[in-house]
């Protein structure tokens, strides 16, 4: 198992902290070598290759790309975990702001998938893992512009795997719940009374706490890895039973 990903080259964007930290970890872990896409890459795990890249920006991500295909020899796995967040009702973000979070959460997937695929055909285990949300398949308030952004990376996933899966090419994605992120901790330290809010994120997920970085990464490595070649188009919950359980009040 400890050389599960042995011989495979990875590329994680937004791999400098939180989940995309704890999955390029993981995979490297497993065998896996890695290139971390991020706007601040000097902080990716250590082992990896850090690579400066701006999503939002189709000549910066190939350019990227193109630089973690020469640092690791190809690409095997995708995972398209850069993001950004987003609050408020439908009334509450302008046009810019609903502009600025797809131009991260759905063309970001769109840019690094479109750079990434003529190599990802040279592969023998290829796969890309996008990062969805439980905000995707249940309505959560205050949460209307992330949940539209999140439920298009859900829908492209589907329709990725369709076109590329007699290609050889599998796409999945994880639908995290509430986790314990850096993001996350900023919403808690702007809230009037951080630990209450904490305590009610905590209680809304089924299992009674947030989903860790590691709960998730390991998500991602399932689905991106070459033991599994028969999963794709599919989106694995991690979540403590959030979208799926109706557990009785206590």
């Amino acid at each position: 198992m400890a050389a599960e990903f042995d011989g495979l080259r990875a590329i994680v964007t937004g791999g400098a902290s939180g989940i995309g930290a704890a999955t390029a970890s993981y995979l490297m872990e497993r065998g896996c070598a890695v290139a971390v896409l991020d706007l601040a890459p000097a902080s990716a795990p250590e082992g990896s290759v850090p690579i400066t890249c701006d999503v939002g920006d189709t000549a910066s991500v190939e350019a990227a790309v193109d630089e973690a295909v020469r640092a690791l020899g190809g690409v095997d796995i995708v995972v398209n975990n850069a993001g950004i967040g987003a609050q408020g009702t439908v009334e509450d973000n302008d046009d810019d702001e609903w502009r600025r979070v797809f131009e991260v959460n759905v063309l970001g997937i769109v840019r690094v998938s479109r750079a990434a695929l003529p190599h990802l055909r040279k592969s023998d285990h290829a796969a890309i893992v996008n990062t969805s949300s439980i905000a995707a398949t249940a309505g959560l308030p205050q949460r209307a512009l992330y949940s539209a952004s999140k439920g298009a990376a859900y829908s492209l996933t589907l329709a990725m795997a369709a076109d590329h899966v007699r290609e050889g090419i599998r796409v999945n994605c994880v639908s995290p719940g509430t986790a314990d992120t850096p993001w996350v901790a900023r919403l808690l330290d702007k809230a009037p009374d951080p630990a209450a809010e904490r305590a009610a994120l905590n209680a809304r997920q089924p299992h009674g706490r947030l989903v860790s970085a590691q709960e998730v990464a390991a998500a991602i490595a399932y689905l991106a890895s070459p033991i599994n070649g028969s999963t794709t188009g599919t989106s694995l919950p991690v979540d403590g039973g959030m979208n799926s359980l109706r557990l009785r009040p206590t």
